[in-house]
């Protein structure tokens, strides 16, 4: 199949842009493969970290998935408006950018990249070895595109534009064969989106988008989404894209905090300035795993509200095809574990939450957590999606409380411990307000607490393994037995400050360069249970007074995207301020 090439008829083209663009790159230390200063080295002794990208100026490191070969798919997420520089294969950065290092197995070794110092350096990706192929940026339509480009969010019916995001997120590639196949990227916004790229290579074994088979997914039967984050691939090859809401308590949803919901409101209703009380969205709708069935024909979303609601960044289902491991972004935070009643399928199951019980010390470098479960409750989609019609009568108008209280969680906690709680001011041990376990489900975080959960973790960003050698670890399928004896999750946490360093609580760390975050690993036991949180690696120090880099430039800083290679690796993208150029790492975790 011969490639259908893009055009950009909502801004300038490249061509354009060079025309006016006075710095040309030709070559910035690593972003191109003719690179003489980039080459193979002899591995890396464990505890080596290792910078491997760099990211333009203003935009995030997301989207890292790395495919069979050892290709990287990288996106950049925001850069700045400003950024003029074009990179060696003519590409500027000035927008949210979905692309795939090319020409470097990142399974290999690699010396490590420097820092950006040049503002060229500063305003393109950079790369340890290969090249950068962009695939596509925000607003690009190729021939045969339907009628919105690359990150633009139609209405339901597509009649008329609501919102062009610049946040491309998670990146998920499902394989049809070694020249060809899907690629599914979050566009964060409100309402969220989901693009699907069909990639082939060309004569020159890049890879490009198919033009008559570009399209963004079709979320009205589902109410459409909020906030598409993270995400990553089932082992039954279905992307699973997260709902990150992004706020506390559910009435802020009516309240006009949330003001974003006039734009999913305007989605619903198919046009711009719709009446917001007759589309009124039910936020109980939102804040879900959304699986994508059917990747390689017509997709189609299913929301799992079996596996909770909350701030989700990410979900990762472990090879028995019924654990899953859920990470919650924001403060104050929660990490669940999901397990599904039948493997492979996720619409039923239990949903647990974890008791962290922290080690004598509080130096977050050394200080790990023992980790416990708490059911919270059994559930379906067929039986929660009942609990959750009960409110879409609910609009901005309606007098407060509208939704599930904090007095209804308090009683159903109660009445499930058989203890009176002190998130309540009578003394009594209260019966459930509901016939069901609805505020498991519907207000997971709120549940969680009070099961007595640990509702402390800060900025819990993406959650991964390595499922190759987890299942050898766990279940000893490795072709030399007992080769690999342990595997680990992996889970970044952007922050360890506030809540996990405020002196109360489960978590009391002192964290002087918490801002820089850190990332934990969790072994992985029999029946794949996490029973250890332990760190793995922390960024800093932290310098305030610095003009750039608060966070040491030579660490990571504020941690998002984690990916765990076959050999225990780790690859780190950097969601961070903390940095003047976001980064990423390949990281060889000690023994």
């Amino acid at each position: 199949m011969e490639p259908v090439y893009l055009t950009r008829p909502f801004r300038l083209t490249r061509l354009a842009l060079a025309a006016s663009t006075a710095l040309i790159l030709t070559a910035c230390g690593g972003s191109d493969s003719d690179d003489p200063v980039i080459t193979a080295d002899n591995g890396t002794p464990p505890g080596t970290l290792n910078r491997i990208a760099t990211l333009p100026l203003g935009s995030e490191a997301t989207g890292l998935f790395v495919k069979e070969d050892g290709e990287l798919f990288l996106n950049v997420q925001h850069p700045s408006g400003g950024n003029t520089t074009l990179d060696a294969r003519g590409n500027v950065y000035k927008f949210g950018t979905v692309g795939v290092i090319q020409g470097m197995d990142v399974t290999g070794h690699f010396k490590p990249l420097s820092a950006p110092e040049t503002t060229a350096e500063k305003e393109v990706v950079r790369v340890a070895a290969g090249y950068y192929n962009v695939l596509g940026q925000e607003a690009d339509t190729w021939a045969g595109t339907p009628k919105f480009g690359l990150g633009q969010i139609g209405s339901a019916d597509d009649s008329v534009l609501i919102t062009d995001s610049d946040d491309p997120d998670f990146n998920g590639w499902v394989e049809v064969s070694e020249d060809e196949g899907y690629l599914f990227t979050n566009w964060e916004a409100r309402p969220g989106g989901m693009s699907r790229m069909h990639l082939i290579r060309d004569g020159e074994g890049n890879w490009v988008a198919s033009g008559n088979d570009v399209t963004m997914v079709d979320f009205s039967s589902v109410g459409g989404t909020w906030v598409n984050c993270f995400g990553t691939v089932t082992p039954w090859n279905t992307p699973l894209s997260a709902e990150e809401l992004y706020f506390d308590d559910t009435n802020d949803w009516n309240d006009g905090s949330q003001g974003s919901a006039q734009d999913l409101a305007d989605y619903l209703a198919n046009e711009i300035g719709t009446d917001y009380d007759s589309t009124f969205p039910n936020p109980y709708r939102y804040g879900w795993i959304v699986e994508i069935t059917n990747p390689t024909t017509t997709p189609v979303p299913v929301k799992h509200f079996s596996m909770g609601r909350f701030s989700h960044e990410n979900a990762v289902v472990m090879p028995d095809q019924k654990t899953a491991y859920l990470s919650d972004d924001g403060t104050g935070t929660v990490f669940y574990k999901f397990v599904a009643t039948t493997a492979g399928d996720l619409s039923a199951g239990t949903l647990y939450a974890a008791k962290a019980t922290q080690d004598a010390g509080t130096d977050p470098s050394t200080t790990g957590f023992d980790i416990s479960w708490i059911e919270l409750g059994t559930g379906s989609n067929a039986s929660i999606e009942t609990w959750i019609a009960d409110y879409d009568g609910v609009t901005e108008a309606t007098a407060a409380p509208s939704y599930i209280t904090d007095e209804q969680v308090c009683d159903w906690a109660e009445s499930k411990r058989g203890i009176d709680l002190s998130c309540d001011a009578d003394t009594s041990i209260d019966s459930n307000p509901f016939a069901d376990d609805r505020p498991a489900f519907l207000e997971s975080r709120k549940a969680a607490a009070a099961l007595g959960a640990t509702a402390e973790f800060r900025k819990m960003e993406g959650v991964n393994a390595n499922m190759k050698r987890a299942e050898e670890a766990v279940e000893g399928t490795d072709l030399v037995p007992g080769s690999v004896t342990t595997a680990y999750a992996y889970m970044a946490m952007s922050n360890v400050n506030s809540t996990m360093a405020d002196g109360s609580g489960d978590i009391q760390l002192v964290a002087p360069d918490g801002d820089c975050g850190g990332v934990y690993r969790m072994p992985l036991r029999a029946d794949y249970d996490i029973d250890r949180m332990e760190p793995a690696i922390m960024g800093g120090p932290y310098n305030g007074a610095a003009p750039d880099n608060t966070c040491d430039v030579d660490n990571i800083s504020e941690p998002d995207n984690v990916l765990v290679l076959d050999d225990g690796r780790v690859i780190i993208g950097e969601d961070t301020g903390e940095h003047e150029n976001n980064m990423v790492w390949m990281f060889n975790p000690e023994a």
